[in-house]
């Protein structure tokens, strides 16, 4: 299944199919900053008003549909906001720099 984002190019729409193009960063997780946080909490309550209000108005989809448009460029500001986040160190990779800095 292929989506259409607001650039007009598609992606597939599963996102280990993504991260294996090398489309997507990592599924791991992330170190957020009280910054990116605040920043996802806000576009958080843009995306879901936007959303709440389009299905109230009983609207039909369209790829030209303003609101859409809007609610996806949302989602992907909030998806470059937190794959900017720095990620988390897996329990393996903190092990093995712990090892290296007591063998050095």
């Amino acid at each position: 299944m292929a989506i259409a984002t607001t650039t007009g190019y598609h992606l597939l729409a599963t996102a280990p199919a993504i991260r294996a193009a090398g489309l997507l960063p990592s599924n791991r997780r992330r170190r957020v900053t009280p910054q990116a946080g605040r920043a996802l909490e806000i576009l958080g309550h843009a995306i879901e008003y936007l959303t709440d209000e389009y299905v109230h108005q009983n609207l039909e989809f369209s790829a030209k549909n303003g609101e859409l448009q809007a609610v996806q460029l949302l989602m992907a500001l909030n998806r470059t906001v937190y794959f900017e986040c720095a990620e988390v160190p897996t329990l393996g990779e903190r092990c093995r720099t712990l090892l290296h800095f007591h063998s050095a």
